[in-house]
């Protein structure tokens, strides 16, 4: 004989086999949700549709009958084979924070002030940034589970997904003490070597001295001996330095944009130049939910930001956006 599975045929075994299981309707009925004499109707649809009794009914307890002991036998394996089942397919929820591996300077310039905003809006997402600036690759951020970073670079990566969220614009800049107590610093062919402070280590692969000669370049000066000058392993050291009035940094316009438009720092010859580098948001090929509302999030504020930083620049240098 062919029996289908009907819903009511399957809310009656649901029943029987917890009745058999507790030894009692009552119990059953608090397991299910339901009320004692629904627990009771459905296991007498059941029997009455099998024409066989399933319990012998004792003032004292419920005691299944021989087929009763049967059938709940293999119920049971049969409910707990589809719960393993769908416990593997289902998909844990993912509670873990998500990392995201972020240049320092970047984290601590531009990052850290806006991620509140992040909080508000994505208190599910338990977003855990990390300030380290080594070079990526899909290995290193799968054994550091790291499920994304924020790079400054050239965006070169063979086997991550690397996506420009913010372009980015150089310019000296000095603190207003420093330029009084320089008053000949007049045009970038002024500049020489123990005035300039460097970030050494811009991004993994520049030179040494790469952001100040591609501006010195762009100004059409002279280049310096530039090993007179500071050195330092941070954009954010060296803007440090200038602010403290220890001579002029090349100031990337996310990290200086709050201190030219406070007047803490002054871009004293302007011309800003387009970097060789941008802000890349750095993930697998099929990043998870979490890191895509990231990265969606990073890009919104990236294109709020670039609608300031260029009102300030063209405001203070005409030439920015040229």
């Amino acid at each position: 004989m062919q029996i289908r599975l009907t819903p009511s045929l399957l809310a009656w075994l649901r029943c029987f086999e917890a009745t058999a299981r507790c030894r009692s309707f009552t119990k059953a009925a608090s397991e299910l949700c339901v009320t004692q004499g629904a627990v009771s109707q459905q296991v007498k649809h059941l029997e009455g549709w099998l024409q066989r009794p399933l319990f012998l009914r004792t003032p004292r307890a419920l005691v299944p009958t021989p087929e009763g002991q049967w059938l709940a036998v293999v119920l049971r394996e049969s409910f707990q084979a589809i719960e393993g089942s769908l416990g593997q397919l289902k998909a844990a929820p993912d509670d873990r924070p998500t990392a995201l591996s972020c240049a320092p300077s970047f984290a601590m310039g531009w990052l850290t002030p806006r991620l509140g905003d992040f909080f508000r809006a994505h208190p599910e997402v338990g977003l855990r940034v990390i300030g380290e600036f080594h070079a990526l690759d899909r290995e290193r951020m799968a054994r550091d589970d790291v499920a994304a970073a924020v790079r400054f670079d050239l965006g070169d990566y063979r086997d991550l997904q690397a996506t420009e969220f913010l372009d980015e614009w150089l310019l000296p800049v000095a603190s207003p003490g420093f330029l009084a107590a320089h008053p000949a610093l007049r045009s970038p062919a002024d500049l020489h070597g123990a005035l300039l402070l460097h970030d050494t280590s811009a991004w993994a692969g520049a030179g040494p001295y790469e952001e100040w000669e591609q501006w010195l370049r762009h100004a059409g000066a002279p280049v310096p001996p530039m090993g007179q000058g500071h050195h330092f392993n941070l954009s954010q050291l060296a803007v440090g330095a200038a602010l403290a009035g220890q001579g002029i940094a090349i100031g990337r316009a996310a990290l200086v944009l709050d201190d030219l438009a406070a007047g803490r720092l002054v871009a004293p010859f302007g011309r800003p130049v387009r970097s060789r580098a941008s802000y890349y948001f750095v993930s697998e090929m099929d990043p998870t939910a979490h890191t895509a509302l990231v990265q969606a999030w990073l890009a919104a504020q990236a294109a709020r930001f670039r609608l300031q930083r260029d009102a300030v620049l063209a405001q203070w240098m005409p030439a920015a956006g040229r």
